[in-house]
């Protein structure tokens, strides 16, 4: 949790750059409180490293908390996707099958494209584009994930 105010993500991010640590996927997001926003960071590392980059972290001003949400408790994660599809009318029924199969969300139909959105994990979702894909030439967007812990906090 960090405050919502210019240039704290950069201050976050230069942290990771100038230690050499990758980043596999970022969010940010405004929480309920219009003061602060949470940063979601997808990383990898030792036990040791991940510790580093907590402690690291909590040194910069304006973040307020960081959890590692593979240790400490449970979390529920998910991800977002949307999939544009170009489509003849031979194809159109099986992709409807595929998005009915996955529970993806057809949210623009066109006479020759489909826009589909599916939310979950990131298996299923590379499931379903992986499918998908069989039928049509695709464009993705994808979110990255996401996580909240699922623990009740003090």
């Amino acid at each position: 949790m960090v405050d919502n105010e210019p240039g704290v993500l950069a201050r976050v991010i230069g942290m990771f750059s100038g230690r050499g640590y990758n980043i596999d996927s970022l969010n940010v997001a405004e929480v309920s409180n219009q003061h602060l926003s949470r940063i979601t960071i997808v990383t990898q590392g030792t036990n040791e490293v991940l510790e580093q980059i907590q402690t690291q972290l909590m040194n910069i001003v304006p973040v307020h908390s960081v959890t590692n949400l593979q240790t400490e408790g449970s979390a529920v994660e998910a991800e977002v996707a949307l999939v544009y599809m170009d489509i003849d009318e031979r194809n159109r029924k099986n992709a409807y099958q595929i998005c009915d199969f996955y529970r993806a969300r057809r949210i623009e139909n066109e006479h020759n494209s489909i826009i589909f959105e599916i939310a979950g994990a990131s298996q299923r979702i590379d499931a379903f584009i992986k499918d998908i894909s069989e039928i049509a030439q695709i464009e993705i967007v994808r979110s990255g994930p996401v996580a909240i812990s699922s623990m009740i906090k003090d």
